[in-house]
């Protein structure tokens, strides 16, 4: 059974409902996005998404500019929500995504930790350039046993 919306006096069953809303935003961007799509409300190409990712990336930087954080939320929401609907074209689950980057951040980043702990250091006792030095060393490591 198809739930109707009702705006000022007038019901209809509205496209994007079904999409769970206890759902990961990320993963909502991504079907909702998808609903719209299957109406006709899409970029015919991928090329029209990034050039919207341009977009929203200028009014962001234009937006830390000012500094006013709800603003600045607003745009960080936008920017991940086109990011969905570049996963939703190029048909990328984005919650896979993004839980792939999570766990190879935890990798290198373990690696740092590590790293230190055998050099007897402590964050504090080192500095951003030893550490983004551990970073990229964490990631020559990894290719090589691929």
């Amino acid at each position: 059974m198809t739930k109707k919306k009702r705006v000022k006096g007038i019901e209809w069953p509205s496209v994007l409902e079904g999409v769970p809303k206890d759902a990961p935003s990320l993963s909502q961007a991504y079907q909702l996005t998808q609903r719209a799509s299957r109406v006709g409300f899409d970029w015919p190409n991928v090329e029209g998404v990034l050039n919207k990712l341009d977009e929203e990336m200028r009014e962001f930087k234009e937006t830390l500019s000012l500094q006013n954080r709800e603003r600045v939320r607003e745009e960080i929401g936008d920017l991940l929500f086109v990011m969905a609907n570049i996963s939703r074209f190029l048909r990328i689950n984005p919650e896979k995504a993004l839980k792939k980057t999570l766990d190879k951040f935890i990798s290198r980043f373990h690696y740092i930790e590590v790293s230190l702990h055998q050099k007897g250091k402590s964050f504090h006792q080192s500095n951003l350039i030893e550490m983004d030095r551990l970073w990229e060393e964490s990631k020559r490591r990894r290719k090589r046993s691929k």
